[in-house]
């Protein structure tokens, strides 16, 4: 709860023009690995950063530095793993909050990787989860994240065998995989659903079929600018197309706007891609604990 609050201050300065986006550059090597560099402004809080990461196979340690704007000077380097996962967690929980129907009660994560306890701690924070499916394509991962799901966040958790039983009756649906092949197809939710889109942060991979978007009553992202140059689904989706592309919001737009989720809409859709906002957000109030 304390990242969310953290995440949707940082928000209400970007929308009111006192922070900035250093946009994400990365560089790709042996088969997936990926070197990665974002950074912000807060100039209303006096504060410039940057956080970078490669993630390997092997494993990733990130590393948010923060400066001070008026003399250049190091104030903090943070080892930026455990705040990380709060960030992108905890950016979908603000995403949900927003976007998802109020008494979504029901959640499906589709992947088990080292984000995804994170992710449903954060939408548990924002709505009272009664219940959440996991699928993961290793059966093993699957049951560990519903285990460790019920044991830190007492919700009755359930390990599925297929993608369909984990979506169904799903009020909030997270991806959060590293996967190149579109599997969340046009068709596969009810009306009602929101989605957070937190896994496909490059080029080269893909979570859901672009036509998808065309059921999107709401489109936003934490950086639109990102998803403009990085997301594959909506790049094919939207191509050369403004008008289509004025669809999409910031997210802290809406944040701003006090915005909730439109009676009519039929799918709402949260693409996540790491930002630097997020990162300094969090390492601010980090440095303010400490």
């Amino acid at each position: 709860p304390e990242a969310i609050d953290a995440l949707r201050d940082g928000l209400r300065e970007e929308a009111a023009g006192r922070a900035a986006n250093m946009v994400k550059t990365h560089a790709t090597w042996d088969n997936g690995s990926t070197l990665h560099a974002i950074g912000a402004v807060f100039e209303g809080w006096g504060v410039v950063g940057t956080k970078t990461w490669a993630h390997t196979a092997g494993g990733a340690m990130p590393l948010l530095i923060l400066i001070d704007a008026q003399d250049g000077a190091v104030l903090a380097i943070v080892e930026a793993f455990a705040l990380g996962q709060m960030r992108t967690g905890g950016i979908s929980g603000l995403g949900a909050d927003v976007m998802a129907r109020a008494d979504a009660r029901r959640m499906a994560i589709v992947g088990a990787g080292k984000q995804s306890l994170a992710q449903v701690a954060a939408v548990a924070a924002v709505r009272p989860l009664d219940r959440v499916t996991v699928w993961s394509s290793t059966a093993a991962n699957r049951e560990a994240l519903a285990a460790r799901i019920e044991e830190t966040l007492r919700i009755e958790a359930i390990a599925t065998a297929t993608l369909d039983e984990a979506l169904d009756g799903a009020d909030v649906v997270t991806l959060a995989t590293r996967a190149r092949t579109p599997f969340l197809t046009r068709d596969a939710l009810p009306r009602g659903v929101h989605i957070n889109a937190v896994g496909a942060i490059t080029p080269e991979r893909a979570e859901f079929e672009p036509a998808l978007l065309e059921r999107a009553g709401v489109l936003a992202a934490d950086s639109v600018p990102q998803v403009r140059k990085l997301s594959r689904e909506f790049i094919e989706a939207l191509g050369d197309d403004e008008g289509a592309w004025a669809r999409l919001q910031p997210l802290s737009a809406l944040v701003a706007a006090g915005t909730t989720r439109p009676a009519d809409a039929d799918l709402t859709v949260f693409k996540a891609m790491g930002m630097g906002i997020s990162d300094l957000s969090l390492g601010i109030a980090v440095l303010k604990r400490a």
